[in-house]
């Protein structure tokens, strides 16, 4: 057997690669993914030659597989060779491979030939009886599977189910975290296996846990993968119908640009309370005096005028009446004022103001 897979290695030719054995070609693939998997190294055009490589050595070997007939449905997992075992491993390393490609024109075409691989893969070890897993269901034309599209179709229906949608989403979600537990010890036996392996200390026993072991952890991931590439294509699906409805609608003619206006309650408002800022002038000084003369407000004309000479009249009567007064006064006013500087000189000043006690 192990002489037929390196004739068949020979016979066939790597477009990227030197000619390898079947073993090496899986190997190299699966290292490439790994790297890629633990790299940090930003997605340039040394990444996609690198997934490019990786995928035509994978393919290489799937086609040799395939002539070698390694494996039948027929068959019992007990049945099928140590060495042959991780060759099983090949349609779920190509399917990670074409998920690693992040062209955005062709997204739809790779998540679809990825759920392709998976599946294979899946199949696969169902029928060899591997782990124990409900295969999921087959993707319909439009390339999502017919739970994902049943759910989308009859949303409404489901949600007016009321408790049944509920146990579904609850008994989902138990899956899920069964799954992830699996999956976790899955990863911690494994580990503890690769350290023997790499020593160089496995037997046969060992090497084939090895194995199997790594079928059945590529397993959980292939269920996780096509849950998420299920949900991917039917975005995806949206996405290029909302592009088409956009193309199909007529272009909509070019708009007049909008002029600046003031709103009518601010208008007003300056009106009333002005525009916030001090008042410019709106006549001269000559308009402003015109403006009073005409009304006759003015110091030399009309009723002020009339009354500042009847105010001087008045003083000046008055004057001219205490003139004549002092001029013509008669006896009894002087001997009246006599008294009185006499009566000042011989009493002092508050004499007889018995109230503030003097």
């Amino acid at each position: 057997m192990a002489e037929s897979m390196d004739n068949a290695a020979e016979q066939s030719s790597a477009p990227d690669t030197e000619q390898l054995k079947l073993s090496d070609l899986l190997e190299r693939g699966w290292k490439i993914l790994q790297e890629l998997d633990s790299s940090n190294e930003p997605f340039g055009p040394n990444t996609v030659h690198r997934i490019k490589r990786g995928i035509n050595m994978l393919e290489d070997a799937s086609r040799m597989v395939v002539q070698l007939d390694l494996f039948s449905r027929n068959e019992e997992v007990e049945e099928i060779a140590t060495a042959d075992l991780k060759y099983l491993l090949l349609p779920a390393l190509l399917g990670a491979l074409h998920m690693k490609q992040s062209s955005p024109h062709k997204r739809l075409e790779t998540v679809q030939i990825a759920r392709a691989y998976f599946m294979d893969f899946l199949k696969t070890c169902h029928d060899y009886n591997i782990s124990q897993f409900e295969l999921p269901k087959p993707s319909n034309e439009n390339g999502v599977s017919q739970e994902t599209s049943e759910g989308v179709f009859s949303k409404a229906k489901s949600f007016s189910a009321g408790p049944s949608n509920l146990v579904a989403m609850a008994a989902k979600r138990q899956t899920k975290i069964e799954r992830y537990r699996q999956r976790k010890e899955l990863e911690t036996r494994l580990s503890d296996v690769h350290k023997v392996v790499e020593r160089g200390q496995a037997d046969d026993e060992v090497s084939r846990e090895f194995y199997l072991l790594n079928v059945q952890r590529w397993i959980t991931v292939c269920l996780e993968e096509m849950e998420a590439i299920d949900q991917e294509v039917e975005i995806l699906k949206n996405m290029d119908l909302l592009k088409q409805s956009r193309a199909n609608q007529p272009a909509q003619p070019p708009r007049n640009p909008m002029k600046p206006f003031i709103l009518t309650r601010d208008a007003l408002q300056a009106q009333v309370l002005g525009a916030g800022y001090p008042s410019l002038p709106t006549m001269t000084v000559d308009d402003w005096y015109e403006q009073h003369r005409k009304h006759g407000v003015l110091p030399d004309q009309g009723m002020p005028s009339k009354v500042a000479v009847e105010d001087n009249t008045d003083e000046q009567a008055r004057d001219e009446e205490k003139e004549k007064k002092a001029e013509n006064d008669d006896e009894a006013s002087l001997l009246k004022a006599r008294n009185w500087d006499e009566w000042k000189d011989d009493h002092r000043r508050g004499y007889g103001n018995r109230h503030n006690m003097g």
